[in-house]
């Protein structure tokens, strides 16, 4: 229950530093892209550096994104690999998408709208949850479960699962 909690909070996290990339990227908010292994790598070295631009960025919503905050964007993505922040952002999608599916013990992925499904049934019937965090968490739950999608590139979950670890140490 907790790497599902730790991934929807992830892709808040990554929901509000979308908010900032350009318009462009905003658009791709959803896209699946068929990952590289020079994309895992890039996205997994990122991580330090865009979480310091998050860190940045708690309790700064603007409908305006920050140009000084979208050329950090722009110039972090650049540094590790990618073409720009969009490309990035892509990345960080699909790999969040399939991250979701995998179970931490077994290493075994399952559509995310099963794995999000079997998380909502489990936090409605754990009596040690208090209500009002339940309620929260079934409405983050329910949020994730919309906006869940099947895997376009079934070599996707391959590549995320050969890296599960590492890429799981990151994002906590």
């Amino acid at each position: 229950m907790q790497q599902a909690l730790r991934l929807v909070i992830a892709a808040f996290a990554a929901i509000a530093l979308t908010q900032l990339s350009l318009a462009a990227s905003a658009q791709s908010e959803n896209k699946q892209i068929k990952l590289t292994e020079k994309q895992i790598d890039g996205f997994i070295a990122a991580q330090k550096d865009m979480e310091s631009i998050a860190e940045k960025l708690q309790g700064a919503v603007s409908e305006k994104p920050d140009p000084k905050m979208q050329a950090e964007l722009e110039s972090i993505a650049k540094k590790h690999g990618f073409t720009n922040f969009g490309e990035y952002d892509d990345v960080a999608a699909t790999v969040s998408n399939i991250m979701a599916g995998i179970d931490p013990l077994t290493k075994v992925f399952s559509d995310p709208r099963i794995a999000i499904n079997k998380e909502i049934e489990e936090v409605k019937t754990d009596k040690s949850i208090p209500e009002a965090e339940k309620k929260q968490m079934l409405e983050e739950l329910n949020e994730a479960l919309k906006a869940a999608q099947p895997i376009q590139y079934p070599t996707n979950i391959e590549l995320v699962t050969k890296y599960f670890d590492k890429l799981d140490a990151v994002l906590q």
